[in-house]
């Protein structure tokens, strides 16, 4: 069976899905006063949003759930064994991550203020979901494509401590880069799209249907997320992203893709590092306006939508490089 069709059936399937949660769920989220709490120090101009339901991201993370563990089920018939054992683990990684996310949200929900989990708490909490994962795919016999990778990070032991920080990093830039209307699922939905092509290329039936799933739930999030935004999918549906795009390239065999095709996530991490970094050095002043980027660019006058369709293109082109001199 083509391969592309596992990825249009579960983009189908999660994009209907999505939406049908999302109906269901934000009226609850709104009755329950799951709203979310805007930091004083963030942009002052999104103090208008406090109050926007969140915890949104359980509209597609549910479907895809349910509709990847269907998929494994199914792919027994055309798919080797080995392949779908390392989509379950990468769902369940993902599921692992959304989960962490889902207590930050709660906790934020509590305490009555964008104040969840730590910093240490998280990155503790990911770097155990992330070593978990890698040291699965290892046992059930994963071998990366480590020929693209400097000669340093080759030996088995370098690679595992590289994968994991590069993991648990682009699971935490994809949460920076949940700040503005519609800009975390745009950029979703154009890497899960990078994806089901390389998945397509590989012939690999789990990596399609995966990648469909994510494309099919951030398309029917954005109905919702879109500016101005009737829902947000908070740290639940940010780290779910982050660690299901990440396993992607994991799944492709090149954890090098998702660096490459998922910059805009590096490129947020870093501007909050050098923005840090900055003001330390020089005893107060900012590089940036205000960091993460995404939000420079509000201060100097751009709208949402702009800068969403800015960046969504910075994606789509970095996807397009990767994918012709990488894949």
């Amino acid at each position: 069976m083509n391969v592309g069709f596992w990825f249009l059936l579960a983009a189908l399937f999660c994009f209907t899905g999505t939406v049908l949660t999302g109906k269901l769920l934000i009226p609850v989220l709104i009755e329950k006063k799951m709203g979310q709490k805007i930091l004083a120090i963030g942009p002052r101009w999104h103090m208008k949003k406090e109050g926007t339901p969140t915890m949104g991201g359980l509209c597609f993370v549910l479907p895809i759930l349910l509709s990847v563990s269907v998929g494994c089920f199914i792919l027994k018939g055309f798919a080797t064994s080995r392949s779908v054992t390392f989509l379950l683990l990468t769902l369940l990684f993902s599921a692992l991550n959304g989960g962490i996310g889902i207590v930050d949200d709660l906790a934020k929900f509590r305490h009555k203020r964008n104040d969840g989990l730590t910093p240490k708490q998280k990155l503790f909490l990911q770097s155990v979901a992330a070593a978990a994962y890698l040291s699965l795919l290892a046992i059930f016999g994963f071998r990366p494509d480590l020929s693209r990778l400097p000669a340093f990070l080759r030996s088995d032991l370098l690679f595992w401590l590289f994968s994991t920080f590069l993991l648990v990093g682009i699971v935490n830039c994809a949460n920076l880069t949940d700040g503005i209307d519609g800009l975390a699922s745009s950029d979703a939905a154009i890497l899960a799209g990078f994806f089901g092509l390389v998945g397509a290329g590989l012939l690999s039936e789990s990596l399609s249907l995966f990648a469909g799933a994510i494309f099919g739930g951030a398309a029917g999030f954005l109905l919702y997320n879109y500016h101005p935004a009737r829902v947000f999918m908070g740290d639940t549906g940010s780290l779910f992203f982050g660690a299901a795009l990440a396993g992607c390239s994991f799944l492709a065999g090149d954890p090098l893709l998702i660096l490459f095709a998922g910059s805009l996530y590096v490129l947020e991490g870093l501007s909050v590092i050098l923005q840090v970094a900055f003001f330390k050095i020089t005893k107060g002043r900012r590089l940036f306006r205000i960091a993460p980027i995404h939000h420079h660019f509000e201060a100097l006058g751009w709208n949402e939508p702009s800068i969403v369709a800015l960046f969504s293109a910075f994606t789509a082109l970095a996807s397009m490089f990767a994918y012709l001199f990488l894949f």
